[in-house]
């Protein structure tokens, strides 16, 4: 492996690194090992084509086809991928433990998803054992023929992105096999370097609002019913609705990020559609990397309605109101008021 250019994310006190690298990551070296390589494919097409960083390691004696047959978890409906489990006793001659394999095209065309990959890590990132370092190639630039001008820009956003926020990844290595193409990378490389401005200040002592409600808009009928009653509750509550504190004209995701990041307590109001939605997994996620990092624990989801939830959404005790039962959501709203008063 030789490196090219680094890029350093700040989040706190830690320090984590974006590289690119020109190398073999079928055959990564001992000394540059990583808990986590991420393949892309075409939706449930592991053919081990000879260009391929699947046809390169099946070459060398390990089958993605087989790993995708016993997926430790998919989570393609989500975040358009599904993760393997250990290789085991292959670890030492593959340089990595798992397997992330990112399927985009059944969700949208890979340049728009990306950034799943980083959600999809999310859950397991502080697992046993925990994912630090991870290697990838320019996803989807291969055998799926997105051009590298289409495809590094938002890969390269989508990990600073998440890097800041706290996703414990301390070294993301993007490895190219060509050697012109890897020095292609590598200026575009340099020129989001140089022009990198990462969007998340430090955490504020004081907090502009109090609560700040993750929901769906199919859901605005009960979320006014709990704002309302949250509002009779405690008079002085200060709540972000997004339709109600976004003016007209701004850039309403990057209002929602910094409001997401303003606020005392997040409320994550699960349902059906919620789940189906990428801002709201996006603003769980912020809110979970918040909540891990605080001695309150900031997040509280409301189970509004039947769904599937996925596992690492589990992991956080919710409030269950199912199915829109207005009574319990009375009741949520008087434990959130009540958390709220325990939070400094």
């Amino acid at each position: 492996m030789r490196l090219l250019e680094s890029i350093s994310v700040e989040h706190g006190a830690h320090n984590r690194r974006i590289e690119l690298h020109h190398g073999d990551l079928s055959a990564i070296p001992r000394e540059e090992a990583v808990d986590l390589l991420v393949v892309s494919a075409y939706p449930n097409d592991y053919a081990p084509t000879p260009a391929s960083l699947i046809g390169a390691l099946h070459r060398r004696g390990l089958s993605v086809h087989e790993l995708a047959q016993r997926k430790h978890v998919d989570l393609r409906n989500a975040f358009s991928c599904w993760l393997s489990h250990d290789i085991g006793d292959l670890r030492d001659r593959f340089g990595f433990r798992r397997v992330l394999c990112f399927e985009p095209r059944v969700r949208g065309a890979p340049a728009e998803v990306v950034g799943e990959i980083f959600q999809a890590l999310m859950p397991f990132a502080y697992g046993d054992p925990p994912i630090k370092t991870v290697a990838m190639p320019l996803v989807a630039s291969g055998e799926q023929r997105v051009p590298i001008e289409e495809m590094l820009p938002p890969l390269l956003e989508a990990a600073t992105h998440w890097l800041a926020l706290g996703l414990p990844v301390e070294r993301l290595m993007i490895v190219e096999a060509s050697e012109a193409r890897a020095s292609k990378l590598a200026g575009r490389f340099a020129d989001f370097r140089r022009d990198l401005a990462l969007p998340f200040a430090e955490p504020k002592k004081r907090f502009s609002y109090d609560v700040f409600v993750s929901y769906s808009q199919q859901n605005r009928d009960a979320v006014d019913f709990m704002v309302a009653e949250l509002r009779r509750r405690k008079p002085d509550v200060r709540v972000f609705l997004d339709r109600q504190d976004i003016d007209v004209g701004h850039a309403w995701q990057q209002v929602i990020f910094e409001a997401l990041d303003d606020s005392r307590m997040v409320v994550a109001v699960y349902s059906p559609p919620y789940l189906l939605s990428k801002v709201c997994k996006e603003e769980f996620n912020i809110a979970l990397f918040r909540h891990r990092e605080s001695e309150a624990g900031l997040l509280v989801p409301v189970y509004l309605a039947s769904t599937v939830l996925p596992t690492y959404m589990k992991l956080v005790q919710y409030i269950d109101c199912r199915e829109s039962d207005r009574v319990r959501l009375g009741d949520a709203c008087g434990e959130i008021v009540r958390r709220l008063e325990g939070i400094p």
